[in-house]
Order: C-alpha cells, then sequence, then structure tokens
C-alpha cells in the first residue's frame, strides 16, 4: 500500500513538473515563416531557450514565475507576453527591423568621423557611469550603429545582441537593444531592451570575493530590493521610506493591490518618493499605467515606471539577475 502511495506521488510530481513546461512556436510577423535560433526567456534572469529548426521551444518553468514571456531574434524587435500558460502552446509573431537597420547602416558610412564620440555617449548612459561601469565591457562594439539625422540626438541601433562583460560583479550578459536615444540639449535619454544573463564568472576562486561584494553593495538600495521587500511588506526593516508628494509616510496597504491570482501591483495616483535611509527621498517614480506588476523575486514591469534621481542612475552596469540571493 506504501509503495502504491509513493509510485502515484511520484507520478502526480512529474505530470505537475511536465505541465510547468511552456511550448510554443516563433514566426516572422511579415512572411510567417519559422524563426530558428530565436532566444526565448525571462528578462533579466538566466532562464531561457533557443527555438529549433522548426521554429518551436519548450521552456521549464517548474519555478512558477509569474514574469512575463520575452522573445528575441537577430533582426526583430522584441517582445513580451504576459498571457501565457503551460496547457496551449504559444505562437509568437516578431516584427522584423531591417528597414531601419539598412537605414543606419549606409547613414553611418559618411559620417564615421562622429563614431567615436557617440559611442562615448552610448557607453555612458547605456552603462551608467557608476564604478561598476569602469569594470564593464561591450564586447561586440562593431554591431553598435547610428543614425546622424539630427545633430541634437544620438540614436543607436545594435544589428546583433550587445554582448557585456560586468567584471565588477562577475556575469556575461546579452542585451537586445530595441531602442536607444540620447538628446544632447537636456542631457536625458530613453533605451528599451531586454536582457539576459548567460554566465556566472564566480567559479574563478580568486574573483569570486571580489564579485560577492560588489553584488552585495550594489543590491542594498537598489530596485531589485525595493521591490523585493514591498512584495513581504518589510520596506521598513530594510531601510526603505515612500512618501507622496505631500512628504506623508505611505504603508504597503496605501501603495499595493493584490487581485485574484495572488499577483501584485504597484498602484498610487501620484509619484512617490523613495528614501534609503535619508532623511527626504533621494528616487523618484512616477507610474506610468493605472497599476504596475511586479513579483516576488523583484521583478516589475519596466514599462509602468519612469524614475528619476538615484536609482535613475542604475544602469546596466548595476543590473543583478533576478535569481541573485543576498546573504548578510
Amino acid at each position: 500500500m506504501k509503495k502504491s502511495i509513493l509510485v502515484f506521488l511520484f507520478l502526480n510530481f512529474c505530470l505537475v513538473s511536465y505541465n510547468q513546461v511552456i511550448k510554443g512556436t516563433v514566426y516572422d510577423q511579415k512572411t510567417h515563416e519559422v524563426l530558428y535560433s530565436a532566444s526565448v526567456y525571462f528578462n533579466g534572469t538566466f532562464t531561457g531557450t533557443l527555438t529549433d529548426k522548426d521554429g518551436n521551444f519548450q521552456l521549464d518553468n517548474s519555478k512558477g514565475t509569474m514574469m512575463p514571456l520575452t522573445i528575441s531574434a537577430l533582426g526583430y524587435y522584441s517582445t513580451t507576453i504576459s498571457d501565457y500558460s503551460s496547457a496551449k502552446p504559444v505562437l509568437v509573431y516578431l516584427a522584423p527591423k531591417l528597414f531601419e537597420l539598412n537605414e543606419v547602416v549606409v547613414n553611418a558610412k559618411s559620417h564615421s568621423w562622429k563614431r567615436k564620440e557617440n559611442l562615448e555617449i552610448f557607453r555612458q548612459e547605456f552603462l551608467g557611469k557608476s564604478k561598476n561601469a569602469l569594470y564593464c565591457k561591450i564586447i561586440n562594439e562593431e554591431d553598435i550603429k547610428f543614425k546622424y539625422d539630427s545633430d541634437d540626438t544620438v540614436k543607436a541601433y545594435a544589428i546583433k545582441p550587445i554582448q557585456i562583460e560586468n567584471k565588477a560583479l562577475g556575469y556575461k550578459i546579452t542585451y537586445y537593444l530595441d531602442k536607444f536615444e540620447y538628446y544632447k540639449l537636456s542631457s536625458s535619454f530613453f533605451f528599451q531592451g531586454n536582457i539576459m544573463f548567460s554566465e556566472d564568472m564566480t567559479d574563478n576562486d580568486s574573483k569570486r570575493l571580489f564579485f560577492e561584494r560588489n553584488r552585495k553593495i550594489t543590491y542594498l538600495g537598489s530596485r531589485l530590493q525595493f521591490f523585493r521587500a514591498l512584495w513581504v511588506n518589510d520596506l521598513n526593516a530594510v531601510g526603505f521610506t515612500v512618501k507622496n508628494p505631500a512628504t506623508e509616510t505611505l504603508d504597503y496597504r496605501k501603495i499595493t493591490v493584490q487581485d485574484a491570482g495572488n499577483r501584485k501591483y504597484l498602484k498610487y495616483p501620484s509619484p512617490l518618493g523613495i528614501c534609503y535611509y535619508t532623511k527626504s527621498p533621494t528616487s523618484y517614480m512616477i507610474l506610468l499605467k493605472d497599476r504596475v506588476f511586479f513579483d516576488s523575486s523583484g521583478y516589475f514591469d519596466p514599462m509602468g515606471i519612469n524614475w528619476e534621481g538615484a536609482m535613475a542612475q542604475q544602469r546596466i552596469a548595476e543590473w543583478l539577475p533576478y535569481e541573485y540571493v543576498y546573504k548578510k
């Protein structure tokens, strides 16, 4: 009898694990041809896979993450899917950006003298200007192209995914850049894309302590720490305070809502100031949506928030994977 129960439990576990595998196919939106070697992943993590020769993929979601699924491919705009299920195959159609890239290549030929200046701007705004950024290197800068249709704006596109070595935090990163614009007159910028962590370099014993120390320093006061603490209603304990424009301190119940599926959202009608062990806000969040999804890993909808202040300075050089575990 006991043996039968154990067999039943084992089979049930296998079925549950199997049912947490997300399956699907990736197509070209214009030609409807299948796309081989497209990346399917959870943005900001190590978890991902590639499509096969028939455009099919299988991605293990045994951890049960609620994060959106991101799909990227060379020469296409990335897309993100929130409504997916392991019970039904996902059909994905990526929009090509070949025309745009061809225009960049043609224009760049007659403006090569500006490339050095633009690359420096790109590095500073994309990687950041922090100490960590000094240890970051873009491996394939030759794949970054610029448009020269304006003297006031730097527009960059990447023909291939940008490969980055972060020698401060010990990660190798793949970044699928969809858009980058830097506005010289206002010294403001905007970039959009998706990130996947491809390697953890802590296998190097001589650098492990260096990496771990820098990761801890980077984590404290970060957006990652903030949303993890918000999820468990632990902001005050880790040093965060949230205030509204009237400088009133807001608690967890005033800025979060939860739906029937246990999904949590940040919700507030006006900008929020975030203090981290200081008397006045050092960062500001302007919500661009009625409610902004976030989960226990620290993930949040990047298109739902406009950042200002200290947290706005946290660029690629400060990005930790959502698998990162902080240990005191």
